[in-house]
């Protein structure tokens, strides 16, 4: 196959030397020439009057909105005016040339020129991804390059009839090609749309938080999966082929990997039911507590009033007793305890307390007031507790129970109430 290839490209480049020693003998070749450097000068010219008018046209300057990003979007094509008016007015010209002059070669290679230089453009200053970039300067311009000297069909035949064999697997190297290309390209398209559909989803705060990583991750199965199918359609694999791969996949879903897919379905039973969400503050029966700032299709991460974060698997949260604290933003309650001597009038001392307690900024009248209680009578104090509620998760024990202390102690200071300590009677007998 390659010494045919070689033999192919020695007998091209004989012929088109042939052919530019003829267009140089040619008065009509020279013609064409001639109207070739006209077309480029008026392309350039109009390309130079017509840019500026475009680009003030188009520039939305600091505006968002969806007019705004198309409009954007078409002023980055701009720098293809040139090589495409260009393009256009050879075209045009090809029919007039070879009706006068009975050829159109020399304006057909610069029109074929003129695409090339517009390939080069687009990849140049029309492209800002880096991924698009290396795919256009090695794709897109060698193609067009081909293409301009009349090699991009030998090429592809060339490869189509290089036949590749694996077992009883049998493809070209021009389908292997275009299957990595296309593959390349849809992949990256799946990502760029998944990352804009997430970006709106996420913006639409009616949206429940559940509810919007759920839609997330459906627009993300739904895309990579519609690019896997074309992609499998581009390289002509029968799709029956795929069903027979996805039930082997599946029954090794079902012995190897039992707990991804177990993890993965709580993961999706997790963000329909909705009762545990990001922004949530949950404690697990294994101890593990935190705010839930991420879940995903294998686990939800949990950030600890420390900083850490702590990876849970989906499952856990479906099979284990979860307790959740905030249900998103909900009221908690919570108590201090507290003790006061036994020489205490203690019928004060709850009307004291409550008092005190209310008088927080973040201590909540509903749904119920702070409340005093009698825990018991202890070995040299009376035990009291003070219930109180507030409007989000006490940090540790020094978001809310400090201050709550704080105004316990400065009450019972305030109305002579003694806080005793602990006390001890000897008992000295003389033998």
């Amino acid at each position: 196959m390659d010494g045919q290839l070689v033999d192919a490209l020695m007998s091209w480049a004989q012929t088109a030397r042939d052919i530019a020693l003829g267009w140089l003998l040619s008065p009509a070749a020279w013609s064409q020439f001639i109207l070739l450097a006209l077309a480029y000068l008026l392309a350039r010219a109009g390309a130079k009057r017509l840019g500026p008018l475009l680009t003030r046209l188009l520039d939305p300057g600091q505006k968002d909105s969806l007019l705004a990003k198309l409009r954007r979007f078409s002023l980055g094509f701009v720098p293809l005016l040139m090589p495409l008016f260009a393009y256009a007015l050879t075209a045009g010209g090809e029919e007039v040339t070879r009706s006068v002059f009975g050829s159109g070669e020399v304006v057909a290679l610069g029109k074929r020129l003129f695409l090339f230089l517009a390939a080069q453009s687009f990849v140049r200053e029309v492209l800002t991804d880096s991924f698009l970039k290396l795919l256009g300067k090695y794709v897109l311009i060698p193609c067009a390059a081909l293409y301009m000297f009349g090699l991009l069909d030998l090429i592809l035949q060339r490869l189509d009839d290089s036949i590749i064999a694996l077992g009883n697997i049998r493809f070209s190297i021009l389908a292997l090609i275009r299957g990595l290309v296309a593959g390349s390209l849809l992949f990256w398209l799946g990502s760029w749309s998944n990352r804009q559909s997430a970006g709106y989803i996420k913006a639409q705060d009616d949206l429940r938080p559940a509810t919007r990583e759920l839609a997330v991750k459906a627009i993300e199965v739904a895309i990579f999966g519609a690019a896997f199918l074309l992609l499998m359609s581009i390289m002509g694999i029968d799709l029956t082929a795929v069903a027979v791969l996805g039930g082997a996949l599946g029954v090794g879903v079902g012995l190897g990997l039992q707990q991804i897919a177990a993890n993965f379905i709580s993961g999706i039973i997790l963000l329909i039911e909705g009762q545990t969400t990001v922004g949530d503050y949950v404690e697990l029966d294994g101890g593990e507590r935190g705010t839930i700032v991420k879940m995903t299709a294998r686990a939800c991460i949990l950030e600890t009033f420390d900083g850490k974060w702590i990876v849970v698997p989906n499952e856990h949260f479906i099979t284990s007793r979860v307790v959740n604290y905030s249900d998103q933003g909900s009221a908690n309650r919570y108590e201090a305890l507290f003790s006061v001597a036994y020489e205490t009038d203690i019928n004060r001392v709850p009307a004291v307390i409550e008092a005190a307690v209310a008088a927080l900024p973040f201590v909540l009248t509903d749904p119920d007031r702070p409340d005093c209680e009698l825990r018991g009578f202890g070995d040299s104090s009376v035990d009291f507790a003070v219930e109180y509620w507030v409007n989000g998760i006490d940090d540790g024990k020094n978001k809310y129970a400090s201050k709550v202390l704080f105004a316990i102690w400065n009450a019972l200071k305030a109305e002579g109430i003694e806080i005793p300590y602990p006390r001890r009677v000897i008992e000295m007998r003389h033998v």
